[in-house]
């Protein structure tokens, strides 16, 4: 966590005149609809933000067994991607102090998702940025994967 100040550093330095998107999620189990909802986040803007619940986050939204992944490990896999210029972690249920801080031009979520459910939206919209639900890709979902592993 240490080096989280650095990168909010390098992203407020980098990201002058420059449009930034974001996005959040768990991203447990990276898979394509995950891939595609990336790089289509990116495709809006200049500088891809992805914000992903802590473990302690997810064990409280996804139950005990959960996540599959740790934290370090999700942020790795994630900045790897080359759609992905800044992975940040959130300890909270939501990730409305996140956004907050980082202050995105453009709010993304997948279309599984209204606008009035999207946390941050009321806040991205009045700070002068536009909130926008990308294509939902079904057939993809972390639980579904895991869930299939536990059966075979």
């Amino acid at each position: 966590m240490k080096n989280i100040a650095n990168n909010f550093e390098q992203l407020y330095n980098l990201s002058s005149n420059k449009k930034i998107v974001f996005t959040n999620g768990c991203f447990d189990i990276l898979h394509v609809g995950h891939i595609r909802l990336l790089n289509d986040a990116k495709k809006l803007g200049d500088i891809l933000v992805v914000g992903i619940n802590s473990d302690f986050s997810i064990k409280k939204l996804k139950g005990k067994d959960r996540p599959i992944n740790i934290e370090s490990d999700r942020k790795i896999i994630l900045e790897s991607l080359k759609a992905v210029d800044f992975v940040f972690i959130f300890e909270e249920d939501t990730p409305l102090n996140l956004i907050k801080k980082i202050k995105p031009n453009i709010l993304v979520k997948g279309g599984d998702y209204s606008e009035s459910n999207i946390v941050g939206s009321d806040f991205v919209k009045n700070n002068g940025g536009e909130v926008k639900t990308l294509s939902f890709h079904y057939g993809y979902s972390s639980s579904k994967y895991i869930n299939q592993i536990k059966k075979a």
